[in-house]
This record gives C-alpha cells, sequence and structure tokens, in this order.
C-alpha cells in the first residue's frame, strides 16, 4: 500500500510573520451562503477583531460575500503572525458556525498569498472592494455593508492617500 502525502502549498512559517501583507480567501462547505445575515457578519467581524489584535495584525480589507470571505491581513509590527490570526478566525467562527448554525463549516485550510513589496497592494484592496460590485450585488464598492477594515480606515486606503 503506497501512502499518499498531501502536497504542501504554504511557503514557511515566517513568511507569514512581521510586518507582512496576506490576501486570503476562505469559503463555506458545499458553497452555502451564511452571510446574508448581518448578524452573522457582525459576529465574524468581531471574532476577527479579536484575533487580529490578538496577533498584531490589522485587516486592510474585508468583504464577506455570502459564500466566503476575503481579506487582507497585515503586520503591524515584527511580533505580527498573519497565518496565526487566519487559524485563530477559523478556529473560533467554526465553534461558533457549530453552536449556532451547525448547518455551515468553513471549507478545509484557506489560499493565501503573501504580498511581495513590487506588487501594487492598493489594487488588491481595490480588487476586493469591488468584488460585490462585479457579482452583480451593488452597483458601488461603499453600498456593499460587509465590506470594511479593522485598525486603517478603509476609504482613505480606496482613495490611495493611507500610507502602510
Amino acid at each position: 500500500m503506497t501512502n499518499i502525502r498531501e502536497k504542501k502549498h504554504r511557503l514557511p512559517r515566517d513568511c507569514y510573520r512581521g510586518r507582512v501583507a496576506v490576501a486570503i480567501t476562505v469559503c463555506i462547505d458545499q458553497r452555502r451562503a451564511p452571510f446574508v445575515e448581518a448578524d452573522t457578519v457582525t459576529a465574524f467581524v468581531a471574532k476577527l477583531t479579536e484575533v487580529a489584535t490578538k496577533n498584531h495584525c490589522s485587516v486592510l480589507i474585508y468583504c464577506f460575500m455570502p459564500d466566503h470571505v476575503h481579506l487582507i491581513i497585515h503586520g503591524i509590527d515584527d511580533a505580527a503572525d498573519a497565518w496565526q490570526a487566519m487559524v485563530d478566525f477559523k478556529q473560533k467562527t467554526g465553534f461558533w458556525f457549530a453552536r449556532q448554525h451547525p448547518e455551515f463549516c468553513w471549507q478545509k485550510d484557506f489560499h493565501d498569498h503573501v504580498i511581495r513589496a513590487d506588487e501594487d497592494l492598493g489594487a488588491q484592496i481595490r480588487y476586493i472592494a469591488n468584488n460585490p460590485v462585479r457579482k452583480g450585488l451593488v452597483s458601488h464598492w461603499q453600498e456593499y455593508a460587509f465590506t470594511g477594515s479593522i485598525g486603517v480606515n478603509l476609504k482613505e486606503i480606496m482613495a490611495d492617500t493611507a500610507t502602510l
């Protein structure tokens, strides 16, 4: 019998530590849609705020689409750990799902991309903010109630006036 091993797709943990920005997408299992209720999104933003603070991170943008979440986590100091913030978020919200809405659960793992210094961070933030527009949910990103930021001013970032 041959042992089948999962392909390692993560960068070394050190790549997620310190003053880095990481774009992350996490999906709901079976493409169910829990993020259509304001109470659910409010609870999840509170948990995201908690884990970001604990792990020395800000959230440059989050966008709760009906069946998935896009966000960019940014380490605010050398002690920051963006990967751990995401793991903590999935654990806390997974527990919340199990107790409040057991019909929902996260897909295993999440997709991430460590944003390099030579990449346009503003363009990636604008791309996430405009996701609800591209999906036909709203006509302008500011109309979408489930887009925001934690620890930074999203409107300033969108206007290219904020510095990181």
